[in-house]
């Protein structure tokens, strides 16, 4: 962050402070990271409240505070709402700094489809990304605040779980450019219908500049409709027509050039496409991209191939929602085909579903019999309700077995694993699947 006075930063938040002749040259939320130079925003959350690490703070080079409790002492600018003031701060940076912006949204793939973005705008601009998924009212902020002066592109995300939340944070990020990667039934306990979903995930353009560029995916023809009824411009991109795949990559052609990512599964290619629409805005030629995006890696646990001594496991389970359950169950059908091994899903919860819960985990049983997996193993009430349904449908082809929570599958891996197994673990983020991951590791490691 450039430096800015704590007269400034009072002023941009709405608050008056004395003259103070100090400068701060960035900005932190959680004390045990502050830098010299840092302003420290105390922000409270469920489980925390920065307002007890103040002192923490400054004892590790904080030059000043943004507090809500009132504190009185110098350095300290007091505001209604810490939140909200970062926010502002955000905004004003973000404007007064003059990168260009990338904001990206949807169901899924944004996290994967901002990552390629960055690995290929990077090699040609100094860029900046979201940490890992960065993607809320305090996330956002924190990207944009996180970027040096001297940064020509941000790329960010922007999500929600419920109505209202997404057209606040593309106003702050006032994207030049602004992306809806696909429409899928997720987090539908907070949004009720997919019909929400889309008018929630438009909301991003509510933010982008007149001059800005707005993408959607052109496969999704209910978004593609609600955006000529709201008479937006819009740009499309969609999936190449027949990328070829094998086990763990993929290809398919740009403008004549042979694109091949290292990154298993029809999402993938969706996701490297959104990609190459937006680098093409910037100057990136196919064969540049191409180029680049040869080396990308996807990032941990979002199929990540690991061989744990003599098993292969598809590491996915950093989240989970009806449509990337189906692509990571067709990649490891994949796998397990070409390697001639048995395919194994050990399948946790796909959470924030509502109502809708039971009616998507049952058909999510009857694709995985569709799909030909021979063992399954499942956590949880509602995973086991796509067990049920696999069993029913798959008949003795299916072995499955239901297990009441996270721990107790753990216990019983040993009973049900062998060697050689491919074995496909995914779950939404709240399951904690990463636990699975670990035993399998301490069971197998070294074997």
């Amino acid at each position: 962050m450039m430096q800015l006075s704590i007269k400034k930063i009072a002023e941009v938040i709405g608050v008056v402070v004395p003259e103070a002749d100090i400068t701060a040259g960035g900005v932190c939320i959680d004390s045990r990271q502050v830098k010299a130079g840092d302003c420290f925003f105390a922000i409270k959350g469920d489980n925390f409240d920065g307002h007890n690490f103040i002192d923490q703070a400054f004892a590790s080079g904080a030059v000043c505070a943004v507090v809500s409790n009132n504190r009185r002492a110098d350095n300290i600018i007091n505001v209604a709402d810490t939140i909200q003031a970062l926010g502002l701060l955000a905004n004003y940076y973000r404007l007064k700094a003059g990168y260009r912006v990338i904001a990206i949204t949807g169901s899924a793939g944004k996290t994967t489809t901002k990552n390629m973005i960055y690995h290929v705008l990077s090699q040609h601009f100094l860029c900046h990304r979201s940490p890992k998924s960065f993607n809320n009212n305090i996330g956002l902020p924190l990207t944009l605040l996180g970027a040096e002066a001297d940064c020509k592109i941000v790329i960010a995300e922007i999500g929600s779980n419920h109505p209202g939340e997404i057209s606040p944070l593309s106003i702050m990020a006032t994207p030049d450019i602004a992306m809806i990667t696909n429409i899928y039934p997720t987090h539908l306990e907070g949004f009720g219908s997919i019909e929400a979903i889309i008018e929630e995930k438009v909301a991003i353009t509510d933010g982008l500049r007149k001059t800005g560029i707005f993408f959607i995916n052109a496969d999704f023809v209910q978004l593609k409709a609600y955006c000529k009824e709201k008479k937006l411009d819009f740009k499309t991109f969609a999936n190449i027509c027949e990328p070829d795949f094998d086990a763990a990559s993929s290809s398919f052609n740009i403008d004549g050039i042979k694109v091949i990512l290292h990154s298993p599964g029809k999402a993938n290619v969706e996701n490297a496409v959104a990609a190459w629409s937006v680098c093409s805005e910037f100057g990136i030629t196919a064969e540049l991209f191409a180029e680049a995006i040869r080396s990308f890696k996807p990032a941990e646990m979002r199929l990540d191939i690991m061989e744990i001594g003599p098993v292969t496991v598809l590491n996915d389970c950093y989240n989970a929602n009806p449509a990337s359950m189906i692509n990571a169950l067709e990649v490891l059908r994949g796998l397990a085909s070409e390697k001639k091994f048995r395919a194994v899903f050990i399948c946790g919860t796909m959470g924030e579903l509502g109502q809708h819960s039971r009616e998507y985990h049952a058909r999510l049983g009857e694709q995985i019999a569709e799909i030909g997996i021979e063992l399954l193993l499942t956590a949880g009430t509602m995973s086991g309700e796509a067990a049920k349904a696999a069993s029913k449908r798959a008949g003795n082809r299916l072995k499955s077995e239901i297990f009441k929570n996270t721990k107790q599958l753990c216990d019983n891996l040993a009973k049900f694993i062998e060697p050689d197994d491919i074995i496909l673990v995914k779950a939404s983020r709240s399951e904690r699947f990463e636990t699975v991951v670990n035993k399998l590791k301490e069971i197998f490691q070294y074997r």
